[in-house]
C-alpha cells in the first residue's frame, strides 16, 4: 500500500468519536481520505477527532446522527455529500454492548441493541450504495465481534446483532461484487476501549495471546480492506486467537 492510497476518497465512519471508530478514521486520514466522523452524543470528542484529522492535511466533518433512525441517516448522507462529496467508503462501526444475562434481558434491551448494532448498518448501506453503484467503486466494512462466532459474554442480544452483520455482509457482497463494491466484516475480539472497560467479565485470561487488542490493530485490518478490490464477503478475525476460524 502506498502512503496516500486513499487520496481522493471520502470515508464515512459511524460511531467514530472514540475507540475503534476513531482509530479507523485516523488511519484512513493518514492514507489521504477525507473523513466524515459520525457521532450520536459525544460532540466534543467527535470535534476533537476532526481537528486531529484536519491536522493531517485532509478534510473532515463531524455529523451528529442516530444511525438507527432512517431520517437521521438520510440527513447524514446528504450532509456528507454536500460537505465532502460522494461517499466511497463506509465503516459501520456504531454499536452498544449492554451486558445482560439470559435471566435479565428484556425485549427493550433486544430491540435497542438490534437497532443500533444491525439496523443502522442496513440503513447506512441503503443510503450510500446507489452512488457507489453509479461510480462502480465502493468499500463497505462492517464491524462485528467474535461474539458473532462464539456467543461471547455480553448477552444473546449482542451476539445476535453482530452475527446479523455477518449475514448482511454475505448478502451485499454477493449482489454488489459486479458493481466494483467489496463488502467485508471485521470481527474483533476484546479490544482495549471504553466499551470493553464497562464489561468486567472480559479478561485477558480468555485470550490466547494473553492481552486485549488495540483499536489501531483493528484499524490496520480496515485499511487493508479499503485498499483491496479482490477481498469480498469475508470476515477478518482480529481477536488474539479468541476464535480460530
Amino acid at each position: 500500500m502506498t502512503t496516500k492510497e486513499l487520496a481522493g476518497r471520502v470515508a464515512l465512519i459511524t460511531g467514530a468519536s472514540r475507540g475503534i471508530g476513531r482509530a479507523i478514521a485516523l488511519a484512513f486520514a493518514e492514507m489521504g481520505a477525507d473523513i466524515a466522523v459520525n457521532y450520536r452524543t459525544q460532540k466534543q470528542e467527535a470535534q476533537d477527532v476532526c481537528k486531529q484529522i484536519q491536522g493531517l492535511g485532509v478534510r473532515c466533518t463531524a455529523v451528529q446522527a442516530d444511525v438507527a433512525a432512517a431520517p437521521d441517516v438520510s440527513r447524514l448522507a446528504e450532509t456528507v455529500r454536500k460537505e465532502l462529496g460522494t461517499v466511497d467508503i463506509v465503516v459501520n462501526n456504531a454499536g452498544i454492548a449492554k451486558s445482560r444475562s439470559l435471566e435479565e434481558i428484556t425485549g427493550k434491551d433486544w430491540d435497542e441493541t438490534i437497532a443500533i448494532n444491525l439496523t443502522s448498518a442496513f440503513l447506512v448501506v441503503q443510503a450510500v450504495v446507489p452512488s457507489m453503484r453509479a461510480r462502480r467503486w465502493g468499500r463497505i466494512i462492517n464491524i462485528a465481534s467474535a461474539a458473532a462466532q462464539i456467543g461471547g459474554v455480553v448477552g444473546p442480544h449482542y451476539a445476535a446483532s453482530k452475527a446479523g452483520l455477518v449475514g448482511l455482509t454475505h448478502y451485499y457482497s454477493a449482489y454488489l461484487a459486479r458493481d466494483g463494491i467489496t463488502v467485508n466484516t471485521i470481527a474483533p475480539g476484546p479490544i482495549r476501549t471504553a466499551m470493553a472497560a464497562g464489561l468486567p467479565q472480559l479478561n485477558e485470561s480468555l485470550i490466547p495471546v494473553g492481552r486485549f487488542g488495540t483499536p489501531e490493530e483493528v484499524a490496520s485490518a480496515a485499511t487493508m480492506l479499503a485498499c483491496n478490490g479482490y477481498i469480498t464477503g469475508q470476515t477478518i478475525n482480529v481477536n488474539g486467537g479468541r476464535y480460530m476460524g
